[in-house]
């Protein structure tokens, strides 16, 4: 298995403190938490956990269908948009897929694990800032099958403005190469989707999260928008009830809370400014970000994710991404309590 953030567990372990008692910087989730709405309809819920979960989601997908003004049968829900990322490459079968890095480790996990399809790397240069150039990925599109576009990218937190990710799919409708832009983090950022999109190009693929916006990381919710021909196709690979009953009404009540949306926009943009400044004073290295995360370049020698490991703090440790090493790491943003600890183990560090 490929080490991600967010593991809490091991390191309360490590220390011998509750897993309360950890500052978790390693995974991108909402500061907020779970909104109260949806943890008052996870219990009401409860009562009903005797029954299986409908298996094909279809309140969820008349809720999804009315928030994207998009059509109920071109959506696929999953146990986390990971689970989707698994199912395509199993379902779809192409020969060459296009991967840039860094990038999302999972995207070239399940392409080799899914009968060992061809991986071709697209290179994100660092004296770039990590951008996407649309050209160059076009170019790179060629005598491709299929292409990942991670925007806002994870680990680097850049964005690729939706008129670029437009001409980009466009090609890849010229070129017949299924093109799969994980949005995964979009809804910090919700006008560069290309959701509303993918009814216009038969090769765009949408993949979102209600992970990282809404906080139902435990749940495990996520769905992709699919060109209507592959639903049936995709549903013959996809193993039945993978969304639980508490992750449909959870997310379906998730999308009707718009005071937890709009806070977490105002949250987020503060402690963005806050937390940018203040790092920006340190001589760490920080990349702009348009994600509710920072990609930071350290000194090698410094091993700043293990000392901050013995205060209780975990950061996401970026030497597995690849085109990246240990002198990277990525840190969430969150609440400003949160934010001034990791600040303050900075400046003790440095």
């Amino acid at each position: 298995m490929i080490e991600h953030g967010g593991n809490i567990y091991r390191l309360a372990e490590e220390l011998g403190v509750p897993e309360r008692e950890i500052i978790d910087f390693s995974a991108s989730i909402n500061p907020l938490g779970v909104s109260k709405k949806v943890k008052a309809e996870i219990k009401k819920a409860l009562n009903n956990l005797h029954n299986y979960p409908d298996p094909d989601t279809e309140k969820l997908k008349k809720k999804l269908s009315q928030y994207h003004d998009i059509a109920p049968e071109t959506i696929l829900c999953s146990n986390g948009s990971t689970e989707l990322i698994y199912l395509m490459p199993r379902a779809l079968k192409p020969g060459t897929v296009l991967i840039p890095f860094p990038t999302f480790s999972e995207y070239e996990r399940a392409c080799k694990v899914n009968y060992g399809l061809r991986v071709k790397s697209y290179e994100l240069k660092k004296e770039n800032n990590f951008e996407i150039m649309p050209e160059k990925f076009i170019d790179a599109m060629q005598n491709c099958d299929m292409a990942f576009l991670c925007n806002p990218n994870n680990p680097t937190g850049k964005l690729l403005e939706k008129n670029f990710v437009l001409e980009i799919s466009g090609a890849a409708k010229e070129l017949g190469c299924f093109l799969i832009v994980d949005e995964a983090f979009i809804d910090f950022r919700p006008q560069e989707s290309v959701i509303k999109n993918v009814p216009d190009n038969p090769c765009l693929i949408v993949l979102r999260s209600m992970t990282k916006f809404y906080a139902l990381t435990g749940l495990r919710i996520g769905y992709g928008v699919f060109p209507a021909r592959l639903i049936d196709k995709l549903k013959e690979s996809k193993e039945p009830w993978t969304v639980n009953s508490l992750a449909q009404r959870a997310a379906i009540t998730a999308l009707e809370d718009n005071d937890y949306a709009d806070e977490t926009l105002r949250l987020i943009r503060s402690e963005k400014d806050f937390f940018e400044g203040s790092l920006k004073k340190i001589w760490i290295g920080v990349y702009p970000s348009d994600a509710n995360f920072y990609l930071l370049k350290t000194k090698k020698d410094i091993k700043i994710d293990l000392k901050l490991r013995e205060e209780g703090i975990l950061v996401r440790n970026c030497s597995n991404f690849r085109g990246l090493d240990s002198s990277y790491i990525r840190v969430a943003v969150k609440s400003r309590k949160e934010n001034k600890a990791l600040i303050k183990a900075f400046g003790d560090m440095f």
